[in-house]
């Protein structure tokens, strides 16, 4: 059969080694699998099958050091989850069955009780008796919370398989943004990098839940997926039928060849690579100092990092070998695997190592403050109607005094003239058009605060390339926001006194756990700034996925939300909105914000602050296009947001409704969030429509800098729902 793509060079600098084990554990798994019964007679599989497949090489070259016992282990867990994989293709997503499909997912987790001593059901089928004895032989050597997290990610990578099913169901290809977050679910990566865990050392469990911890495991599964996409193609989108495919949802977006399409998705693979990089050798050992992690936790990460780094050499050699995938004309991706004969050198080392060296400097040479006049503005895909409070005057004059009252137009980076530009109480108007005047006047300084404070942070610490500083007031913005009664921070500026006010009249009646959530999601908002505020010290453009998950967390999503629900109670149940498609619903809703300030924003940031986050450039950077071309491509993502945004409500939460049996209250509670959904985003682009903060005019008068004569102190540091719009 002929190829549809030519396999691209891959960017892959470790060598991959094979573990010693490896007849054990092809002996182990093949006596295992049949066993459990997945071989003759599961009509999924024979044995010639698990032998072409051969996941003790795969286990092996992915898993290099363990020792005997271990491996044949992981490779059952390997042997396992592609049976779960192919089981299902067969039974559920060539039918397809959607019900069937779910009443077999829905047993899969009573296999993965937490304390082993919990009695599990009879399995009734090859897949439940699998997981049944896998998890019995795996979690007594490992932690209650490496537990938590390893069951989170199987139940990810199993009922995620719904959403691919709905999908071939629709005919329906994903956009690249849903896809990546998607495919780390279904993929099984993030599994993956469970069992690397046991074959290594476990991560600690207090920089377990960290960004740098988190990153690493992204962008591992990334690479690990998008590889797999290329390889798998031919197999998946013309053999089986599947749409969740990186070339295929690629190949539809740009509307380009299939070619250019697996090129492109090699440029995303590399990429993701080079953040795995730069996350293990920046911020993994800041995190273990700020966390005081022991010497020998420090060395478990360092174990951790290593194993994750022989699975991607591994899996890529497993990739070249394996009948499963096409690999006809593949090129070795390690210069340390460079074919022999005439021609060959050194040198050819050097030049692979020098075309890696070029992408990731690029990254790092934009030169600030560059003149590009104002961004012209597409016609917004935008669906839904504006409405405004009726109590937006008075909302603006409460707006001010609060200000002045808090201080922040006296610190030198805001006076009343930027106050009044902004028109924040705009924003909130239109996001809450049936608010009380209270109601309004709280979200509009929310708003204010955390817009404050995105200003605040790269003028400030920026201009004088103090993290150390930024660090501090994060920390101590952190103890402006009581959980359980501790005292509150005397506050020593404004934006420690704006939080403390803010906080104290909105957690008043929250149960604890309420508060803790709130605390979270402001907490996410702050040190996000510091990762901004880190790239800018390094005049480092962030790499594409990573810029466009951090946008949500600088532009205050998770605070927005969570105000958000908080407003309809208990009606709405945590599991909710924990669920697939909600989390599907509101990334679509925030991304489309997040993606229109940086249209609208591009000239204000990019010539005035001299700033580097912004989508536009990083499309720019990554793709090597001009501004136009990018905003092309930022503008169809915003439209792509949005018609998801569409797609689940008309598709997505009427099943999950049924699913989830709610009741009638239960589904107005929803109707009611949805509806605040589609108010924010009607709001938040009238807002940038209206207001002077990103006209070229206003910028011209009074571009982004301190006040004259008014530059701030370095900020005071004694011991001891928002939204920041950019």
């Amino acid at each position: 059969m002929t190829q549809p793509f030519e396999l691209p060079h891959f960017y892959m600098p470790y060598p991959a080694r094979l573990n010693p084990h490896l007849e054990e554990a092809r002996a182990h798994s093949t006596g295992w699998a049949r066993e459990m019964g997945m071989l003759e007679g599961s009509g999924i599989w024979e044995q010639a099958d698990l032998e072409a497949h051969d996941y003790g090489l795969l286990c092996s070259y992915t898993h290099p050091d363990c020792d005997g016992p271990a491996l044949s282990l992981i490779t059952d867990w390997y042997v396992w989850v592609f049976f779960f994989d192919d089981h299902f293709l067969d039974m559920y997503k060539r039918t397809p069955d959607r019900a069937a499909g779910k009443a077999h997912l829905d047993r899969l987790p009573l296999f993965m009780p937490l304390d082993p001593s919990t009695p599990v059901p009879e399995p009734e089928n090859p897949v439940e008796a699998g997981l049944k004895d896998l998890w019995a032989r795996t979690v007594p050597s490992m932690s209650v919370d490496w537990r938590r997290r390893f069951s989170v990610a199987t139940e990810h990578l199993l009922n995620e398989s719904m959403w691919e099913l709905s999908n071939i169901d629709e005919g329906r290809i994903a956009n690249p943004v849903e896809y990546i977050e998607m495919r780390r679910k279904v993929g099984g990566a993030p599994w993956s990098a469970g069992l690397v865990e046991y074959a290594t050392a476990e991560v600690p469990a207090a920089v377990a839940g960290t960004r740098p911890l988190r990153v690493l495991m992204e962008t591992f599964a990334d690479a690990v997926h998008l590889r797999n996409d290329l390889f798998s193609y031919q197999r998946e989108v013309e053999d089986e039928g599947e749409n969740s495919n990186g070339v295929l949802v690629l190949e539809t977006f740009f509307g380009c060849t299939t070619q250019q399409a697996a090129d492109t998705v090699n440029d995303i693979l590399t990429s993701r690579l080079h953040q795995f990089e730069h996350t293990a050798l920046t911020e993994v050992p800041a995190v273990a100092l700020e966390k005081g992690l022991t010497p020998v936790e420090a060395a478990a990460i360092a174990a951790y990092t290593k194993g994750l780094q022989d699975w991607q050499s591994g899996g890529h050699e497993w990739h070249m070998r394996s009948s499963r995938y096409m690999n006809k004309g593949a090129r070795p991706g390690s210069p340390w695997q460079l074919p022999s004969g005439p021609g060959t050198s050194a040198a050819d080392v050097g030049a692979l190592l020098a075309s890696a060296a070029r992408e990731r400097l690029r990254a790092y040479t934009h030169v600030p403050f560059q003149k590009v006049g104002p961004s012209p503005l597409p016609e917004f895909h935008m669906p839904y109607p504006l409405g405004l409070s009726t109590h937006l005057d008075a909302a603006r004059r409460n707006l001010v005094v609060w200000s002045h009252r808090m201080g922040i137009l006296q610190e030198g980076v805001w006076d009343e003239d930027k106050l009044t530009a902004y028109d924040l109480a705009l924003c909130s108007a239109g996001l809450d058009p049936d608010a009380t005047p209270e109601a309004l006047d709280l979200s509009a300084q929310w708003i204010a605060w955390g817009t404050y404070g995105d200003d605040f942070y790269p003028l400030v610490f920026g201009s004088r390339r103090d993290l150390a500083a930024a660090r501090l007031t994060t920390a101590r913005l952190s103890r402006c926001m009581p959980v359980e009664g501790e005292p509150a921070l005397v506050p020593a500026d404004a934006m420690e006194r704006g939080l403390v006010d803010l906080w104290t009249r909105t957690v008043a009646g929250m149960t604890a756990d309420q508060r803790r959530d709130l605390k979270a999601a402001v907490e996410t908002m702050t040190e996000s700034w510091l990762w901004e505020l880190s790239n800018q010290l390094q005049n480092r453009i962030p790499d594409p996925v990573d810029y466009l998950e951090m946008r949500r967390a600088t532009f205050g999503s998770d605070l927005t939300l969570s105000l958000c629900r908080m407003g309809h109670g208990p009606a709405v149940p945590p599991e909710v909105y924990r669920s697939g498609p909600v989390r599907s619903l509101e990334n679509a809703a925030v991304d489309y914000a997040c993606l229109v300030n940086d249209i609208f924003s591009y000239q204000k940031e990019i010539e005035y602050e001299g700033g580097i986050h912004n989508a536009i450039l990083v499309v720019q950077n990554f793709f090597g296009v001009d501004h136009p071309a990018a905003l092309g491509v930022v503008h169809d993502l915003t439209t792509q947001r949005m018609r998801q945004f569409e797609h689940v409500i008309a598709h997505e939460l009427p099943v999950l409704y049924d699913d989830f049996g709610l009741s009638e209250q239960t589904r107005a509670a929803m109707d009611d969030y949805v509806l605040d959904l589609q108010n924010w985003l009607a709001g938040i682009l009238n807002w940038h429509r209206e207001v002077d903060r990103y006209k070229a005019a206003w910028l011209g008068r009074r571009s982004h800098g301190f006040l004259p004569d008014r530059a701030p102190a370095a900020p005071v540091l004694p011991l001891g729902p928002a939204l920041s719009l950019g």
